[in-house]
């Protein structure tokens, strides 16, 4: 009798409408509101949270040296007050326009939580050969510079013997560089080659503090990551105040940053890349601590192809379905997606019916 009345109830639990599970948004570290415990460069930020056009706070300027730094106020503006007033809202608005956020010219959660994320050093302002409504978001440094395209290309890299971090086995760094660079090479003709010669390596890799006399100081924990400069410059620094991890297992640090996601954007960059508006490519500006993005992703793989073709052995067949089915795509992770509760309940009464 309860077996038959099991088999019923599961019967009406999965012909009842089944409503798709509510998109989540992607599980990102968000920065406390109110940092106590922690000093990371741009914290003081969050005071500027829905602060409107006319407004004047204490410390806005500092908010607009980070929109001139990274490209959204003039060159040759380095008057900054603390009003905001035009110029800061053309930026705002100017910067969700690049990095696919809602585009509300405020300081809405959702901006000052990208503001406040940890990113490259490189600018956002970027040569872009298409317009914003075409679905291509890949940008270049401005006159598209590139290593040419002699096939194959062969370029070496070495890491400086002296600048260099102490609690992260060199096996491991070397490890990590080799698979980001085997990732760009297996989609266009570029063979990478570590070298022991720093001086004459195509790429020199380094982890530096502060000033370290390429135009571009480093700002301590959590600002600016790492930058690497365009073809052919082959400069390519890390910050050395970041707590870099090889293995979130071993590394319990909050503010560990993945070097192998670091690397592999990095490298985009020293191939003549600039920064995509797509969230979820490699060249995406910003990264949180303890996260890890090292695939790339089509838009990363047309934009390096644009400069460099296509490695003979690449499949975009293959690619296109390892991209669907990759552990970090939004379809099949449990970080985009809540389980149906309707389908749970289901399955928990059809393994009760079955063990009657």
């Amino acid at each position: 009798m309860f077996q038959n009345v099991s088999f019923f109830v599961f019967l009406f639990i999965i012909i009842i409408p089944s409503f798709p599970a509510r998109n989540m948004p992607d599980l990102v570290t968000v920065l406390p509101v109110n940092p106590t415990d922690m000093n990371y460069t741009w914290s003081t930020f969050h005071k500027f949270l829905d602060i409107r056009r006319g407004s004047e706070i204490i410390g806005m300027s500092e908010l607009k040296k980070y929109f001139h730094r990274f490209g959204y106020l003039p060159e040759n503006d380095t008057n900054f007050t603390d009003i905001f007033d035009e110029g800061l809202e053309s930026a705002v608005t100017q910067y969700q326009s690049k990095l696919g956020l809602p585009v509300t010219g405020k300081l809405d959660s959702t901006t000052l939580s990208e503001v406040m994320s940890p990113r490259c050093g490189v600018g956002d302002n970027g040569d872009i050969n298409h317009k914003l409504h075409v679905t291509k978001h890949y940008t270049y440094f401005p006159g598209r510079p590139s290593w040419g395209r002699t096939t194959p290309l062969m370029l070496t890299y070495a890491f400086s013997p002296h600048d260099f971090i102490d609690y992260v086995r060199i096996s491991d760094v070397r490890a990590v560089f080799n698979r980001s660079f085997a990732r760009w090479a297996s989609v266009i003709p570029v063979n990478f080659t570590e070298t022991q010669d720093y001086k004459h390596a195509d790429i020199k890799i380094g982890f530096y503090n502060n000033d370290h006399g390429d135009g571009e100081p480093f700002d301590g924990v959590l600002g600016v990551l790492a930058h690497a400069f365009s073809p052919k410059s082959g400069r390519f620094h890390l910050d050395a105040a970041e707590t870099w991890s090889v293995d979130f297992d071993l590394e319990k640090s909050s503010v560990a940053i993945d070097l192998e996601s670091v690397a592999t954007h990095e490298i985009g960059h020293v191939l003549g890349l600039g920064h995509s508006s797509v969230k979820e490519a490699v060249m995406y500006p910003s990264l949180n601590p303890r996260s890890i993005k090292v695939d790339l992703r089509l838009d990363d793989v047309n934009g390096v192809q644009v400069l460099y073709g296509s490695n003979p052995n690449f499949s975009l067949t293959s690619f296109l379905q390892s991209e669907t089915t990759s552990p970090s795509s939004k379809s099949f992770s449990l970080r985009g997606h809540r389980l149906n509760p309707m389908l749970s309940i289901s399955l928990i009464v059809l393994a009760a019916f079955f063990c009657i």
